[in-house]
């Protein structure tokens, strides 16, 4: 008998589109998997909808949320999930019909401590944002080698509805049992933490849904100083090194907001940007320097909060020409 997969899928009024999420997974090529659906408050029919496929399939389940919100909603899923593998899926999106036996599959051979990741494919009824676009483009290359820690500072990496580990793996790295927002991307770096290897993949396995309410985009959670809080929390955490002096890399709102951040936590730090008209000026009590001022300090880390694609990619060559190493020397956060 294969392993069973336990496929974990919160919802909350998704009845326009729980029912392509439904059929995308019993079209999968995997057979030997249960799908635990909970329901957190709708006020829709999408309880409804579960309901009924689960008559006419015993390996769909649905419950109602033991809480509230997302991560309670996960906690409850998680507790009805009797897999060897834990896999996410949201309640919007579809599955390619081999998402589950390529990941499964990649477990199998890689064995534990290693994390199953896809190829995904972002879709919108009345097309995609540039952003999006970009995001998506991003997130492949990164998956398409297995290296998406290698910019886990920029975006979150590990897509939350494509995702599969073992569950000793799942349970090691304390699970949905988190409760920080935006709880996606705590997870992922928490597989960071944990040195999960992520097992390179080139297939596409998730269509990922966009519209204007779903909630990554209009919840207080997901908010960009969530995003940034997070990233700092791990940061402090796994790479800086409180003997090395650090820098900011840029003074627009991303860099003044860390800069409030490591100012609260009392975290010392020395702030460079290339704007004329910001060098040699003070904020929040700290002086500006020019970016050339980063070789005169003795072997420092920095983080880079420029947003722009083409002076991202001059910081880079600037870093390269003094041998300094990403994820190391250097950590971009946007």
């Amino acid at each position: 008998m294969p392993p069973l997969i336990s496929v974990l899928v919160p919802f909350k009024n998704t009845e326009a589109f729980i029912s392509d999420c439904l059929d995308s997974i019993l079209k999968q090529s995997y057979s030997n998997w249960e799908a635990v659906f909970i329901d957190d408050g709708s006020d829709d029919t999408s309880f409804t909808i579960v309901e009924n496929y689960s008559k006419n399939d015993v390996r769909i389940k649905v419950y109602k949320n033991n809480g509230n919100g997302i991560i309670d909603a996960l906690k409850t899923a998680y507790s009805y999930a009797s897999g060897s593998y834990i896999t996410r899926m949201d309640s919007d999106d579809i599955m390619t019909p081999i998402r589950l036996e390529t990941m499964v599959t990649n477990l199998e051979k890689h064995g534990k401590q290693h994390l199953a990741v896809g190829q995904v494919k972002y879709f919108r009824a009345d097309g995609l944002s540039d952003g999006f676009a970009r995001y998506e483009q991003w997130l492949n290359k990164l998956t398409v080698e297995g290296k998406n820690y290698s910019e886990i500072y920029k975006e979150c990496v590990i897509p939350s509805p494509c995702w599969m580990l073992h569950r000793e793996d799942f349970d090691s790295c304390n699970g949905f049992n988190s409760d920080i927002y935006p709880e996606d991307y705590d997870l992922a770096f928490r597989f960071y933490k944990a040195g999960y290897t992520c097992i390179p993949c080139s297939d596409v396995l998730l269509h990922w849904r966009d519209y204007s309410t779903r909630t990554s985009r209009t919840h207080e959670h997901y908010a960009e100083n969530s995003f940034l809080d997070l990233k700092v929390k791990y940061f402090l955490e796994l790479n800086y090194d409180t003997s090395r002096p650090l820098a900011i890399w840029g003074a627009g709102h991303k860099g003044k907001t860390l800069a409030k951040i490591l100012l609260k936590q009392n975290i010392p730090f020395h702030w460079i940007c290339d704007n004329p008209k910001k060098i040699g000026k003070h904020i929040y009590d700290q002086e500006l320097f020019n970016f050339d001022f980063l070789a005169e300090l003795k072997n420092p880390q920095s983080i880079v909060t420029v947003a722009n694609h083409e002076a991202q990619k001059e910081i880079t060559s600037y870093f390269e020409t003094k041998n300094m190493e990403s994820m190391i020397d250097y950590f971009f956060f946007c």
